[in-house]
């Protein structure tokens, strides 16, 4: 190995231990660490636990591998395994780009290195989720699919099929890509033309036998589970899913009105430029990755990491060799030392790490002290009161409670609708609710409850009894 390839690999590793000086919880993980802790102790789940609403309903845990892997690593690493989870899914797709493209990477070095830092856009996700290793096997998956794109005889497809069944079983909800992916190939590959700087070239019949072969192999792969045929359907059943995707952060549409989405927005400017602006021609391939991309990518912000991660194989074919410069090597020598003091100066978090969101364990132990049994929550809060075993009215898991109670949730919380029949219809004895919300001001002027607890924006309220 060239002796910068050695020092590439050195500013890889730096920049994923970079990456977490921005490390955070996300609410979702406090569930999902309870859900393998339980899954440890009492076996494989498929039905809610963790609720009083929805107790025992049928649940499509597509991630049980994940959390029981996650529980793992905290036995192992105790306080610090999300740190080890984080770097070690960071750097294994930051490596999985290197190696995918080792040789167009050292033709331009200082394009290389524009371009992983490029992969800011993963910094503020990450956290302790499954999709980590989502990014990582959509990775690894690609480049085999590409590979064959580029060489007939690469057998590297044959991977495929079981990268599926890992990944049916680690986010079963995203393990619809590789067959999907393998389809648009075979489309992408069936046209023959050139249109200006587009240029279509077909694949030949054994590439496209191949495709079909690991199409089929990867649509019987995502079967491989828990949940058998269900998880097949389950993704699209999530985008069908209007409630889910107004009302979730995560699944709200690329807005030019938000400010915060003008990455995604720079990011494809990028790659559009580099595809006009570049000596060679557009591949008609490419270019349908692009747009296939671009079109998950604007329709949820969740998406956004598969631009980066799929054009992280085609883009340096479009930029041309470049004569190193000088102290090139240096250069990237100091660039690395500098995010590993970044580092240490960002990520003082990591020597005392907490596991909370937004309840303090003083908002725990004052829900504790009260016993509520019919407990009204916020959404948000529902990863805090699972992980401290207090049974929630809902939580981050919105598959669950789609079809039983989570329009009533937005019904009870922003009084909309019948909320007062449904207030009656639960019957809750406890509110943990936040000022900003509505419900916290039908509290407040009702004389039913009382405020039994606050701090800050955090109240909690409880029913009297007549």
């Amino acid at each position: 190995m060239k002796k910068n390839n050695w020092i590439f690999i050195l500013f890889v590793a730096a920049f994923a231990l970079f990456s977490l000086s921005f490390f955070r919880i996300d609410p979702d993980y406090l569930w999902h660490i309870k859900a393998g802790e339980y899954m440890f102790s009492h076996g494989l789940l498929t039905k809610d636990v963790f609720s009083w609403s929805v107790y025992h309903e049928y649940w499509m845990s597509h991630e049980w591998l994940f959390e029981i892997l996650i529980y793992g690593m905290k036995e192992i690493f105790g306080d610090f395994h999300l740190f080890v989870y984080c770097f070690l899914t960071m750097l294994t797709l930051l490596l999985t780009f290197y190696f995918g493209n080792k040789d167009s990477i050292q033709k331009n070095l200082l394009f290389s290195i524009f371009w992983f830092a490029c992969s800011i856009i993963f910094i503020f996700s990450i956290q302790g989720r499954p999709q980590m290793i989502s990014n990582c096997l959509l990775s690894i998956s690609f480049y085999c699919l590409y590979d064959l794109y580029r060489n007939k005889e690469s057998k590297k497809i044959y991977f495929l099929p079981l990268i599926t069944i890992l990944w049916a079983n680690v986010h079963g909800g995203s393990s619809n890509l590789p067959y999907l992916l393998c389809f648009l190939f075979m489309v992408a590959g069936s046209f023959q033309f050139q249109f200006s700087k587009i240029e279509a070239n077909r694949i030949s019949k054994k590439q496209y036998h191949k495709y079909l072969l690991v199409m089929i192999l990867c649509m019987i792969a995502v079967c491989i589970n828990l949940h058998g045929f269900k998880m097949f359907l389950y993704p699209y059943q999530n985008m069908m899913d209007t409630t889910m995707l107004q009302n979730i952060q995560e699944w709200r549409s690329t807005s030019l009105s938000e400010w915060s989405h003008y990455i995604y927005f720079a990011l494809l400017l990028i790659i559009i430029c580099i595809f006009l602006f570049s000596k060679k021609k557009i591949a008609f391939m490419d270019f349908i990755l692009l747009g296939f991309c671009a079109y998950l990518g604007l329709k949820s912000i969740r998406f956004w990491f598969y631009t980066y991660i799929i054009m992280s194989y085609v883009v340096f074919a479009y930029v041309g060799r470049r004569k190193e410069d000088p102290g090139t090597s240096m250069g990237l020598v100091i660039i690395s030392l500098l995010l590993i003091g970044l580092f240490v100066v960002r990520g003082n978090g990591i020597l005392s790490p907490t596991y909370s969101h937004l309840l303090t364990e003083k908002d725990i132990a004052a829900v504790k002290k009260e016993k509520p049994e019919r407990l009204f929550n916020l959404y948000n809060y529902g990863g805090d009161l699972v992980y401290n075993e207090i049974p929630v009215f809902i939580d981050g898991r919105a598959d669950l409670y789609g079809p039983h109670n989570y329009k009533d949730y937005l019904a009870i919380a922003s009084l909309q609708k019948d909320y007062v029949s449904l207030i009656e219809q639960y019957d809750f004895d406890y509110f943990l609710v936040e000022k900003k919300y509505s419900i916290a001001t039908y509290l407040k002027y009702n004389d039913s409850y009382e405020l039994v607890y606050q701090r800050k924006n955090v109240l909690l309220y409880k029913k009297r009894t007549a």
